[in-house]
């Protein structure tokens, strides 16, 4: 790919007293590419994730988020960026509405825009009606397209994705997918983990970790050619052993 990379980690490594959770990790990451960071469980792509977004300090390494240091900018690192943790970030006993101005305002954003943008959101996600429930009173799928929905509300350049269709069904998480290659239309970068190998095959990219290594990096396409598989799951395993 051409350009300058929006995301640029060059051996960037964490370690935590003895332990190497990442272990010299060099990737780039392009402007509205949706960039897949696979592996199981304890790979070290959470630890990765909060690197990049600001909120952990590698050990060392030349890390670049949106052309700015993750050593010296944090802060506007995460006015570039939204987030959603495996977990979907929102307030239980907050209601559909009040989540969505919560995080807005925690972006920056302005009461008119909050406004206007907060009824085309629900107008879009058909939640019009359910505006005043409380987060935990809806169904897992609504939380899931709102949590997502919330973490680009501001129109970021980037969002990270940890493990964000965890524990949910496969409809569902397609139905998230359709969400995410939505936004990458409007030109946001998704960096996206996942240990549910279908969802590699969704992704313009992946980066396979194992035991904190960047193991292998291609398209979807080029990683099932070079290892003679049918799908991802198959090159995960076959990389794994």
């Amino acid at each position: 790919m051409n350009g300058t990379p929006i995301i640029s980690a060059k051996n960037l490594t964490k370690k935590f007293g003895n332990f190497v959770a990442n272990d010299n990790l060099n990737f780039d990451v392009y402007e509205g590419e949706i960039f897949g960071f696979i592996g199981a469980n304890g790979a070290g792509k959470t630890t990765a994730v909060r690197i990049l977004c600001g909120l952990s300090f590698p050990t060392s390494g030349a890390i670049k988020i949106a052309g700015f240091d993750v050593y010296k900018q944090t802060e506007k690192i995460k006015k570039q960026i939204g987030y959603m943790s495996q977990k979907f970030s929102l307030y239980d006993d907050l209601t559909v509405y009040e989540n969505i101005r919560f995080y807005a305002k925690i972006y920056g954003m302005k009461t008119k825009e909050i406004k206007t943008k907060t009824e085309d959101l629900l107008n879009e996600l058909n939640f019009a009606h359910a505006r005043d429930k409380k987060i935990r009173d809806i169904p897992l799928g609504w939380k899931q397209k709102l949590a997502f929905s919330t973490a680009i509300f501001h129109n970021p350049k980037i969002v990270f994705l940890d493990e964000p269709t965890g524990g949910v069904d496969p409809i569902t998480r397609r139905q998230f997918w359709d969400l995410i290659y939505k936004a990458s239309d409007k030109g946001i970068t998704i960096f996206v983990t996942t240990h549910y190998m279908d969802e590699a095959e969704y992704c313009d990219r992946v980066s396979i970790m194992d035991q904190g290594k960047i193991v292998a990096l291609d398209t979807p396409v080029n990683l099932m050619k070079e290892y003679h598989s049918r799908n991802m799951d198959d090159v995960f395993i076959k990389i794994a052993r």
